[in-house]
């Protein structure tokens, strides 16, 4: 795909993605009787605020503020304690989704990244179309909502995904950044604290616009050389940083999977068996080209509710085949016995990766000498050749989708 079109955010390759209230939003997707209430995450007796949702935001409540002045701003808010194996959870499933569609993911914390979508245009559209089948997939799968801020480098973005919230998608190109900073308070400029707001503030220098046009060396000798040439700067637009690919301190580090949400619920076996295949082969395939092999194989299903569960197998050694790892999976969805309930997600993830090199397959009396190793070697040989669709299982060939 080339660009076309009015589209401005061609030029503008950086995205910056941020959680919508994440901790509340994932303590409150299966709380449908806390929707329209006030709700803070943590915050318990002597304990601080986690998060807050946007209503208990309306009365004052912030993060990391003690719970004892939240519920004095807000009496009536509902108290949720704070579970941090699912915050991780979700984290992870964000994260891996933001991979599908570019390598270079910067994380900077369990809600937010930045992308570098450069080379992904030709396949996904303009940063914009990228953008918001990002925010269509995330609310499709997590059942929570993120703003997204698009511009051509980081700071922009981080700005824009900010004035979005919540729930927004805002595009800042080239031509427009003066006139998006220039309004903006001061204290908006990434980086700059409620000191540092401060002090600008006595010097008279209110908005971005007022720190952009200051001498530099009038503002040097204000607040010192280099936060002077480093504020004026940005000030200007100037952020010259990179997109550097990094993954999360709480990020599992030593896994890989793909999830996929159906286009309507559906309870069918064959067409959830089918989509785990696809699953496998696509974990698989990462493995593969990454040199990696892992033993432990988890299945995640969503239901229809968003209620989800994992079960998971260690398998007797390492293994980068496909068939293995979708026999893996396939064993654990039918041993959840589900009985046709209807499912809106399913997940395929391969655990405890060690290189390569370092797993000995222990040969089988009787098998084929070339076998389905063999096979899928040859299956990525022929895909880096010709294409991702140019070889697929027989029994995806015949899905109708």
């Amino acid at each position: 795909m080339t660009p076309a079109g009015p589209d401005p955010s061609w030029a503008a390759p950086i995205l910056h993605v941020d959680m919508d209230a994440f901790y509340a939003s994932v303590a409150l997707r299966d709380r449908p009787e806390l929707q329209h209430v006030p709700v803070m995450v943590g915050g318990g007796y002597r304990g601080v605020v986690l998060s807050a949702n946007y209503l208990a935001r309306g009365y004052g409540v912030r993060s990391g503020m003690p719970g004892t002045r939240a519920r004095r701003l807000c009496p009536q808010v509902v108290v949720v304690p704070p579970d941090y194996d699912t915050f991780t959870q979700v984290s992870a499933s964000v994260m891996e989704t933001f991979r599908r569609v570019t390598p270079l993911v910067e994380v900077v914390s369990l809600d937010e990244a930045f992308l570098d979508v450069r080379g992904a245009t030709r396949r996904w559209g303009s940063p914009r179309e990228i953008a918001e089948q990002l925010r269509a997939t995330i609310h499709d799968e997590q059942g929570i909502t993120c703003s997204v801020g698009v511009a051509a480098a980081m700071t922009l973005a981080k700005m824009a995904s900010r004035r979005a919230k919540p729930d927004g998608l805002l595009v800042v190109p080239p031509e427009e950044v003066t006139s998006f900073l220039h309004p903006l308070d001061v204290g908006e400029l990434w980086g700059v604290g409620e000191k540092t707001q401060a002090m600008l503030h006595r010097l008279g220098l209110k908005t971005i616009g007022d720190l952009a046009h200051t001498p530099e060396r009038t503002l040097c000798r204000a607040v010192g050389d280099a936060l002077g040439r480093h504020l004026r700067r940005l000030a200007w637009g100037d952020d010259a940083r990179e997109v550097v690919e990094r993954r999360g301190v709480d990020e599992p580090d030593r896994s890989m999977g793909a999830n996929e949400t159906f286009g309507r619920d559906t309870d069918d076996r064959a067409v959830i068996a089918r989509e785990l295949l696809r699953l496998s082969a696509r974990v698989a395939g990462r493995m593969r080209a990454a040199e990696v092999a892992g033993r432990t194989v988890t299945v995640r299903v969503r239901f229809a509710d968003f209620t989800t569960i994992t079960r998971s197998r260690t398998l007797p050694e390492a293994t980068d085949v496909t068939q293995e790892i979708y026999r893996a999976a396939l064993r654990l969805y039918d041993g959840l016995g589900l009985q046709r309930a209807r499912l809106r997600l399913v997940g395929v993830r391969v655990e405890g990766l060690v290189p390569r090199t370092t797993v000995h397959r222990q040969g089988v009396l009787g098998e084929r000498e070339h076998g389905w190793p063999d096979a899928d070697r040859a299956v990525d040989r022929a895909r880096l050749r010709f294409g991702s669709a140019a070889v697929q299982p027989a029994a995806l060939l015949a899905d109708p989708a």
